[in-house]
């Protein structure tokens, strides 16, 4: 993995990146924001062959949480990046929020009662979610919220669910990795898909 060019400052910019397989991340706080790449694409699958935690079957089955959507994105970037190491930077926050602005990024959270339990922040270009970062305040919070965003990704007919990077986290979901050719074969078709995150 590595840099590749120099971002764009503009929002058309920024989405024709993530339409190409590319995303953003700073080094750290301090370090300028730049364009990588990965040819080993990691998923999440829209299908069956999404792996629900037993663990997490007693949260969801009770309902211990219930989600909502956009109802609190600067409180999920700002959970998202609360960590002692985080590519989230400053400028990278703005970002978020430009394209939060401009109908591109979201946060899918997960809530008890009015207090936020987690969320999982994301790009929504067609029949792509990129997801980009996620965290939890309450014990499940987050892993209650891959769950049903996969969930609510199927209803709307997405294809792709492109988590970027492999981790033990997302391989508990089922997550898998895919080459490049294929990968870049999959986006297009999910490119061509007229999906709408949120009405």
């Amino acid at each position: 993995m590595a840099a590749t060019y120099p971002m764009g400052w503009t929002i058309p910019q920024i989405i024709e990146g993530y339409s190409q397989g590319h995303f953003l991340m700073a080094d750290s706080d301090y370090d300028p924001v730049a364009w990588y790449y990965t040819k080993r694409r990691t998923l999440i699958p829209l299908d069956d062959h999404f792996h629900c935690p037993r663990s997490l079957r007693r949260a969801l089955n009770q309902g211990w949480f219930h989600w909502r959507i956009n109802t609190a994105f600067g409180a999920v970037v700002t959970g998202c990046a609360n960590r002692e190491t985080t590519w989230i930077s400053p400028e990278l926050k703005q970002i978020y929020w430009d394209l939060h602005q401009a109908g591109w990024a979201h946060s899918f959270e997960t809530w008890q009662g009015d207090r936020l339990a987690g969320g999982i922040l994301g790009i929504a270009i067609r029949g792509v979610f990129v997801g980009e970062s996620m965290f939890y305040q309450i014990p499940e919070g987050s892993k209650v919220a891959m769950v049903l965003l996969q969930q609510h990704l199927r209803s709307r007919g997405y294809l792709l669910f492109d988590a970027q990077l492999m981790n033990p986290h997302l391989q508990r979901f089922g997550a898998y990795e895919l080459d490049d050719v294929a990968y870049r074969k999959l986006l297009a078709q999910a490119l061509a898909l007229p999906c709408v995150f949120t009405e």
